[in-house]
């Protein structure tokens, strides 16, 4: 996927879909709830503030998965390109970031200690200075979910790769398809998921 090739307006949130009647799990959140989570994350002031920031908006932004953040490491972030290349199951895939997360991930970088930035080190750590594991991960999304005040039972960090596809594919009809969405997500299979509008139903796993 090369850099450029879709764009994403996380401001903009999630539109209405026409269902048809069709009854489905939400599984994914919706504009107000995404804008209630990132104007949390922007206000918040804390040890971790600018860590939880990046990471979830990555999730919403990029289709990463969990276990892909929580494994990202520094040698795969391009600051200057504005990419991060995802190497899985052999794969590998380059994906832009948005660049509203530039400068947070330089801002971030730059307060990290010097050995804490080596090329392998993890990008994301732990209040014990050590990689985040995803349940870790989920921990601190519940967290956050809480302090935002939306439910923290109703979503996980997996819902916002689900907001990320929904987002890709309401605000770039033109050059998004269920390939592309298949190759920006690594999905093995395109019947691994289906999504579908107007008359269809949307399923992620």
């Amino acid at each position: 996927m090369n850099k450029g090739y879709y764009s994403l307006n996380i401001s903009n949130g999630i539109g209405i879909i026409e269902w048809d009647e069709l009854f489905i799990l939400r599984i994914w959140l919706n504009s107000t709830d995404l804008k209630q989570l990132f104007d949390y994350l922007e206000r918040a002031q804390s040890r971790f503030s600018i860590r939880n920031e990046i990471m979830f908006k990555l999730l919403a932004t990029t289709g990463l998965r969990r276990s892909e953040l929580v494994s990202l490491t520094w040698e795969q972030v391009h600051l200057v390109n504005e990419t991060i290349r995802i190497d899985r199951k052999g794969k590998k895939r380059i994906l832009p970031l948005h660049p509203h997360l530039v400068p947070l991930l330089a801002s971030y970088k730059a307060s990290l200690r010097a050995y804490q930035i080596y090329p392998t080190e993890p990008v994301f750590l732990n209040k014990n200075r050590k990689a985040l594991d995803p349940w870790g991960l989920n921990v601190i999304f519940k967290d956050v979910l809480k302090k935002a005040g939306l439910p923290p039972t109703r979503f996980t960090p997996h819902h916002l790769q689900n907001t990320f596809a929904i987002l890709m594919l309401q605000q770039n009809k033109e050059n998004v398809d269920l390939r592309t969405l298949q190759e920006l997500l690594c999905h093995e299979s395109i019947t691994s998921f289906q999504v579908y509008t107007h008359n269809w139903v949307v399923f992620f796993y």
